[in-house]
Parts: structure tokens; C-alpha cells; sequence
């Protein structure tokens, strides 16, 4: 899972201004097969989602979600109509990068397993995207990203971006991974048209992925999203001739 957001009271408490915080109010809390998930906001625009306890994204710190979009539409100028397949939701604010950068001519499904996160996009977050998931341009489907991949005709999407909460590290390294293993890389492939991009949100670097995605075919891009502080990886594979893996390093305020 994404790793546990800082405390969003740290800085407060760092500089003596405790009293002055307000306290988090659970407004929603559903159970899942992953825990309860909560929705949970502090005054009228901070919002934060937790499941089983663990705090996973919060409203006030999007960087890397904002960086895996614009990435991702970067790597499709020029493309008047295209397709594009956004598995994870969260808080919408990648949906809405994504729908920023792409012409009126894009189509964006996005999958998200978790009904309550469409339900709370189009309702209580709606306000922090310009309710995103309401554009015209926009699809919403409740399932596995894996399986909508999986199932996909050759060379349906111009692009596939993952924003989930588990990214690629040590433990999804198996062939048999349904998202970042051999044979998923492979579909993915299958799934995308020549020149199409599959970009990827990772807490970290692994190195064992990028030689998957090399090995798939894939010309890879390795970006670090910001400086200081707890730096996310997005990486960029394009469908074209194996050609290693470049590094990049973008400097963006949350």
C-alpha cells in the first residue's frame, strides 16, 4: 500500500500552534476487504482518506499524482482523440491534471475498485477538482484495473496511467503479479498502440521493474517528482524499440 501520509498535524505542533489545528472529522467509513475506509475533513477544504487506520492520501499534498498526469499527457501530443485508461481514483486530483492537459477530443476511462471514492468524487470532494469525474470526457467503471487490461483489444488505449495505492516494489516482483509482473507488462503492452504510454506511480525505485518493462519492450523513463523530503518515482514506458532506462529529475511544488 502507499506508504502512511505524514502527520498533517506535524508541522502545526513543530512550530507551537497546536491549539490553533482543528480536529479531523470522520464524515464517511465504509468496510472493505481491505479495512474500513473513512473520509475525513478539517474545517471546510482539508480532506484526508484512511483505510484500516492508515492515512493514504490527503487534499493538501498531490504532487506526485499531479506529476504521473502530466507526464502521461506530455507523452501524447499531438494526439487529437486519445484514449486513455486511468486505474485509481483517489481524490480525483489526477483525473483532473490529466483532463487539463488532454484535448477536447480525449476519452479517460478510470477504474477504481471502491464505489465509496466515486460516490465521495462526485459529492463531498467534488469541490477540490472542479468535479473531474463529472466531465464529458470521462468514464467511470467500478472493477479491477487488472482485469479491464487484461480483457482490453489490441491496442485500445494511448495510454494506461496507474495510481493505485501499491505501486511496483519488492513484493509485486513475481511473473504472476496482475499489474506490474511479465505477463501483466505483457497485456499492457498488447493493450496499447505504437507509441502508446503506460506511466506508473511507485513510492520508490525498483530496479526490478524497470528491467521488466525494458525486457516488455518498453523505452523507459525513470522521473523523481520534487526535491527534499519523501521523493516519488514516475515512470514513463513508451511502445517502441527497448532502448534502457533514462532518469529524470522534475522539481514541482505540491
Amino acid at each position: 500500500m502507499r506508504a502512511p501520509v505524514r502527520d498533517p498535524c506535524s508541522r502545526a505542533r513543530r512550530s507551537g500552534r497546536v491549539a490553533a489545528v482543528l480536529p479531523w472529522q470522520t464524515i464517511e467509513s465504509v468496510q472493505t476487504r481491505a479495512g474500513i475506509l473513512e473520509l475525513r475533513r478539517r474545517g471546510e477544504r482539508d480532506f484526508l482518506i484512511t483505510i484500516a487506520g492508515r492515512i493514504l492520501m490527503t487534499s493538501a499534498a498531490h504532487r506526485s499524482e499531479d506529476e504521473l498526469a502530466r507526464l502521461a499527457c506530455t507523452a501524447l501530443t499531438g494526439k487529437p482523440r486519445p484514449k486513455v485508461l486511468l486505474g485509481g481514483l483517489g481524490m480525483g486530483f489526477t483525473l483532473r491534471t490529466a483532463l487539463d492537459g488532454l484535448p477536447v477530443g480525449a476519452r479517460i476511462t478510470v477504474v477504481d475498485l471502491n464505489r465509496p471514492l466515486v460516490e465521495w468524487n462526485r459529492g463531498s470532494l467534488a469541490f477540490l477538482t472542479k468535479n473531474a469525474v463529472a466531465d464529458p470526457r470521462v468514464k467511470v467503471v467500478v472493477a479491477d484495473v487488472a482485469q479491464v487490461i487484461a480483457r482490453a483489444p489490441a491496442g485500445q488505449f494511448d495510454a494506461i496511467v496507474l495510481d493505485l495505492y501499491e505501486g511496483p516494489h519488492a513484493a509485486t516482483n513475481s511473473a504472476r503479479d496482475p499489474l506490474y509482473g511479465a505477463d501483466a507488462l505483457a497485456r499492457t503492452w498488447s493493450a496499447l498502440r505504437p507509441g502508446g504510454a503506460f506511466a506508473v506511480w511507485s513510492e520508490e525505485r525498483d530496479r526490478a521493474f524497470e528491467d521488466r518493462l525494458a525486457a516488455t519492450g518498453f523505452s523507459v523513463q525513470r522521473h523523481k517528482s520534487g526535491q527534499g523530503g519523501r521523493v516519488h518515482i514516475v515512470y514513463v514506458g513508451i511502445v517502441g524499440p527497448a532502448a534502457g532506462v533514462k532518469g529524470h529529475t522534475t522539481s514541482r511544488s505540491s
